[in-house]
């Protein structure tokens, strides 16, 4: 049985493949070259542009919400020209110190409110800079977000429909798929740094009460036990946002009775889950996932969503498909998709003059070109270096 492993963080595999004559290389890169030379003169222009809304102070938007930030720093430090070899520009490090120095003592990194979604950008920024004075800052808040982990009612037992997961903390303390995903992942990338022995035993996540919350969360009545759960051809194995609640709202169907409405961002993002999971390829709840986002692949919206989300939506697919090592998605007509140049041209044709992104439609704050311009940054990134 072979595990799904997402791919590295920086995904540095070309280092270590095996060498190629030039004619051979030629016939790899030939599909993608020409738009690999466009994605990174837009990832320069749209970290111009970022570098210029930078804050005296050295962050990004509003500095009670880190995430900003962090999700501005990965952006920049995994520009395919940035050079990881030489001292951290000025600039670039005032920014890393603004999070450093929100680390709370509980071991977050956040401003007011919404601790775990800043904790979990802010971990993906440190790592993606790869200082190693970062990684006690790391390990304090791996162990932070391991501690959100949900387990109400009996201790290890996930008899609560929230236990395994994670929320946003605060106001908002249940479980939700948003939070869990960027929290796993976070957790599966600093995954290395836990086991280091120069660190000293080190906290762990319950990861089996992970994979039954995200389960939890799927419409798959063989292995989501909420009653909820439909298998309708629409929706089955796709994912809701928690369960009960989906932000795509419900549909009638045929038979009258009504189901929870599968949306795009967050059945990748329930996918990426389980890949962080190490879960086998082959496990129903992998290929009903797969088949599902097949069934529904598109670039034009949010499926279930329209606009809401969009951009959101194009980052998960990158990280996702990445991880999950797909170069074409198969799709419900027996046809494969080119996601990566499909979404690499999408990308390029949408950025703004001044090298930023934003979504007309303002749900979940796309309509800030700070956060919408980070998301693509990182997006084109990935989808650069799987090419």
């Amino acid at each position: 049985m072979i595990k799904i492993t997402a791919l590295s963080f920086l995904l540095a595999t070309a280092a270590t493949a095996p060498a190629q004559t030039a004619t051979e290389s030629q016939e790899v890169v030939s599909p993608y070259l020409s738009v690999k030379l466009e994605a990174e003169s837009t990832i320069r222009n749209g970290v111009a542009y970022l570098k210029s809304q930078q804050e005296p102070e050295g962050h990004w938007g509003d500095p009670k919400t880190p995430a900003f930030t962090a999700l501005a720093l990965t952006a920049i430090v995994r520009d395919p020209s940035y050079d990881h070899a030489t001292e951290t520009p000025e600039w670039v490090q005032r920014g890393y110190e603004f999070l450093r120095n929100h680390q709370h003592a509980d071991g977050g990194i956040y401003g007011k409110g919404l601790a775990t979604y800043n904790t979990s950008t802010s971990i993906m920024a440190l790592l993606a800079l790869g200082k190693e004075e970062d990684e006690p800052i790391i390990l304090r808040a791996r162990a932070f977000l391991i501690n959100q982990q949900t387990d109400w009612g009996n201790k290890g037992e996930t008899d609560n429909v929230y236990d395994g997961g994670v929320g946003y903390g605060g106001s908002y303390p249940h479980s939700d798929m948003s939070n869990t995903y960027l929290s796993l992942e976070a957790l599966h990338h600093s995954k290395a740094l836990a086991t280091d022995s120069k660190h000293g035993p080190q906290p762990k996540l319950d990861w089996e009460a992970a994979i039954q919350f995200v389960s939890r969360c799927q419409n798959l009545p063989e292995s989501n036990d909420q009653d909820f759960a439909s298998g309708d051809p629409d929706n089955r194995g796709g994912f809701v946002y928690f369960p009960n609640d989906s932000k795509a709202g419900e549909q009638e169907l045929p038979d009258g009775t009504v189901a929870l409405r599968s949306y795009g961002s967050i059945s990748y993002a329930g996918l990426l889950s389980f890949i962080y999971a190490e879960m086998e390829q082959d496990d129903p709840r992998v290929v009903a996932a797969l088949e599902w986002l097949g069934k529904n692949y598109t670039l034009e919206e949010n499926p279930g969503l329209g606009l809401q989300g969009l951009y959101y939506y194009y980052q998960t697919i990158a990280k996702a498909l990445s991880a999950a090592g797909l170069e074409k998605l198969p799709l419900a007509d027996g046809k494969e998709a080119d996601w990566r140049l499909d979404l690499t041209r999408k990308l390029l044709a949408t950025q703004r003059e001044d090298g930023s992104w934003v979504n007309e439609n303002s749900r979940w704050m796309e309509n800030n070109p700070l956060l919408v311009t980070s998301y693509n940054l990182i997006s084109l990134a990935q989808l650069h270096a799987v090419m």
